[in-house]
């Protein structure tokens, strides 16, 4: 349907409080369809609606993460809970849509198992380790208000706020040259 733009830190609304989805509405496949059009046209592995700016508690993943092939859809997870996380930690690279240009390690649990509703109702579980485990946490953190600054270290933490000051700054001023004079300008 439509491509939407991201919600980057230090935006407030990524730590506002998500809510559940009450019923599978018309606007609730339509969120999904946006998230989906988004998530592929930024290339991402997955994507919560929460970074588009909807509190819906709902995120989406790759269906080739989730294990497809290339053709596979995302997998829609309404409503996701945590239902069980293990196997040993592991310490591995993530970047973020809310983060543009920042990747950083970030030490999770290897496994990850979540409960949720798709987009027809029916409940589910999904499990995966490595890149889907780590996919299925860091956009369920989403729904939590926990962002990946939030799992590293201070130091880490100042590089990322510096880069994102950058990044604002600089896409600030393309914005700023990108717009329409005004009628009284013109004159």
């Amino acid at each position: 349907m439509a491509v939407r733009d991201i919600v980057t830190y230090p935006d407030p609304r990524l730590r506002e409080e998500t809510f559940d989805v009450k019923e599978i509405t018309d606007d609730i496949r339509e969120l999904v369809t946006d998230l989906r059009d988004t998530m592929y046209s930024l290339n991402a592995a997955g994507i919560a609606a929460i970074q588009i700016g909807r509190m819906e508690r709902i995120f989406l993943i790759d269906g080739k993460v989730a294990g497809g092939d290339d053709d596979s859809p995302p997998l829609v997870f309404i409503n996701p809970e945590v239902v069980e996380t293990g196997k040993g930690m592991i310490v591995a690279e993530e970047g973020c849509l809310s983060f543009p240009d920042v990747f950083v390690d970030v030490r999770r649990p290897r496994w990850a198992k979540l409960r949720a509703l798709d987009v027809e109702g029916e409940s589910f579980e999904c499990e995966g380790d490595e890149l889907l485990g780590r996919a299925l946490q860091h956009e369920h953190d989403h729904l939590t208000g926990r962002l990946m600054i939030d799992l590293v270290g201070m130091i880490k933490k100042n590089v990322i706020k510096k880069k994102m000051k950058r990044w604002h700054a600089e896409h600030d001023e393309a914005d700023a040259a990108h717009v329409t004079p005004s009628a009284a300008e013109l004159v």
